[in-house]
């Protein structure tokens, strides 16, 4: 595919990724809600799972700081796999398997919520396929001949029309041309550490504090059921309230 796609097409799979850990969070903390440890951590390895595919996308490993507040020996089995986030969706099936063998969800239910942990799967292996897929060796020692030999005879066609200017334009030219050659090598590959890739750091920091967000609601219930009265009321009316009447 083309740099350009490859580098919008990962970052509309990060969407997608921030999108479906967010629809975990959501479900995980309704349906689960009366088993407050199960869905703490399922959304704790759904947060792990944003981090385990950054590091497997730069070839390497972890799990982020959520870690810490895992299960010890599950941390150390994931870590240890092939392939860790596929591991970390394994521990998120294995606790919805849990919720239905409990009673708390149905099998519908179940197999409803899993699905958001396919997609969460399938994306991550989306952009495996974007990083393995490079340009082909032939494809770029071509592009780059070629444009030695165009940068090289350029200075003939144009000497006669700029005369000593030539040297100018054709710097002018051949800077832009392997600029854009460059630029394309840089985003080959949109998902390691450079300042030209995608900010899979800050993707992964969205969607843990997301998460998080839904992980306080569990901790306190009250806080996500209350609902602030409009800015536009003054303080202590409701839209009941004589006071939240405007007058004539």
């Amino acid at each position: 595919m083309p740099l350009t796609t490859a580098f919008w097409e990962g970052r509309k799979l990060w969407g997608s990724i921030i999108n479906e850990s967010r629809n975990l969070a959501r479900v995980v903390s309704i349906h689960l809600k009366n088993d407050h440890q199960l869905a703490s951590e399922t959304i704790r390895w759904g947060i792990a799972f944003a981090w385990s595919t950054m590091y497997q996308l730069r070839k390497e490993r972890g799990l982020g700081e959520v870690a810490t507040e895992l299960p010890a020996e599950e941390v150390r089995l994931v870590q240890a796999s092939d392939h860790p986030p596929l591991a970390v969706s394994r521990a998120i099936s294995q606790r919805l398997l849990e919720a239905r063998d409990r009673g708390l969800i149905t099998e519908y239910v179940m197999v409803s919520m899993d699905q958001n942990v396919q997609l969460m799967i399938d994306y991550m292996g989306a952009c495996e396929r974007i990083r393995n897929t490079q340009l082909p060796f032939a494809y770029m020692v071509h592009l780059r001949r070629a444009l030695i030999a165009y940068c090289f005879t350029l200075p003939f066609a144009l000497v006669n029309y700029f005369g000593w200017l030539t040297i100018v334009v054709v710097m002018l030219i051949s800077y832009t041309l392997y600029g854009i050659e460059e630029i394309g090598v840089q985003i080959e590959g949109p998902f390691g550490d450079d300042e030209n890739d995608l900010p899979l750091e800050s993707f992964c920091q969205t969607i843990e504090r997301n998460m998080r967000g839904v992980l306080a609601t569990l901790d306190n219930p009250e806080a996500a059921t209350a609902t602030p009265a409009p800015s536009f009321l003054p303080a202590g009316a409701s839209l009941s309230s004589p006071a939240a009447v405007p007058k004539p």
